[in-house]
This record gives structure tokens, C-alpha cells and sequence, in this order.
């Protein structure tokens, strides 16, 4: 499985402009239930990525003022991309090797396709294991 029969699924790419407010975004984040999202410069190109996590450890634990700072200011800018092409199994360990829950799907044109999650290739490892283990228990107990 590719990272594309993931991502092409979805409706939603969840993004922010770098010129939003941190306080704004954490709204947004909360609004659609993700964790992070891809931030996006003028260009309409990707520039970072920011995370509940980058709010509560360089906002919060700092007593900065949300509403006063752009999501610029916190967002990583050390992406760990991906292709649509790349095989998943690709992907959990470059999540592994990077530290990283989250990988930015882009697109060789730049175009970005949103992300995918530790969480979403657990699920895909998850069915996959089941769909063995019932063929597995179809070919040792067949139908009478």
C-alpha cells in the first residue's frame, strides 16, 4: 500500500496561513480534531508544520501571549516529506527514525496533499492483520 491510497480519500486538507495567529490556530485545531497541520507561506507553498504540542511547549509553558503571536514564530520548519508514491512501510520507519507522529505529503510539484499519521498506519497494519488472520482461519476451519 502507497501513501496515496491514504491521502486520496480524504476531502480535507488541513492547512493555515504563516500569518495567523497562534491563538487562531489552536482554534482551528480544535475545530476539526487534529493534532497538527501544514502551514503555508504567501506563495501557497508549505513552510512548516505546527502541532498542539509546539502551542503548549513554546506558547503556554513560555506564558506568551497567543493571540499576539503568528504561528510563524512556532511552527517547525524541519519537515520530514513524503511522496505519494512512497510505501508505507517506508513511512513508519522514517517516522521512527525522525521521532516524528506525522508525515507531510507532497506532491514532486510542491503541490501539498495533506499528512499522515502514526495513527493512520496503524490502522492500516491493523486490517491487514486481520484480513490474514481470516483467511488464515477460512483455509484451517472451511465451511461445511
Amino acid at each position: 500500500m502507497k501513501v496515496l491510497d491514504l491521502v486520496q480519500s480524504r476531502r480535507d486538507i488541513f492547512s493555515v496561513q504563516e500569518d495567523a495567529t497562534v491563538h487562531e490556530v489552536a482554534r482551528y485545531l480544535r475545530e476539526h480534531q487534529v493534532r497538527s497541520v501544514g502551514v503555508m507561506d504567501t506563495a501557497g507553498q508549505l513552510a512548516g508544520v505546527v502541532s498542539h504540542s509546539d502551542i503548549s511547549n513554546k506558547v503556554a509553558a513560555e506564558n506568551k501571549c497567543p493571540a499576539w503571536m503568528h504561528v510563524s514564530e512556532i511552527m517547525s520548519r524541519g519537515l520530514v516529506i513524503v511522496r505519494p508514491e512512497m510505501a508505507l512501510d517506508e513511512c513508519l520507519r522514517l517516522m521512527e527514525k525522525h521521532s516524528v507522529f506525522h508525515l507531510l505529503v507532497v506532491e514532486e510539484s510542491g503541490r501539498y496533499l495533506g499528512m499522515i499519521s502514526v495513527t493512520d498506519l496503524l490502522q492500516v497494519i491493523a486490517s491487514d492483520h486481520k484480513a490474514r488472520a481470516d483467511m488464515f482461519e477460512s483455509f484451517l476451519f472451511p465451511q461445511r
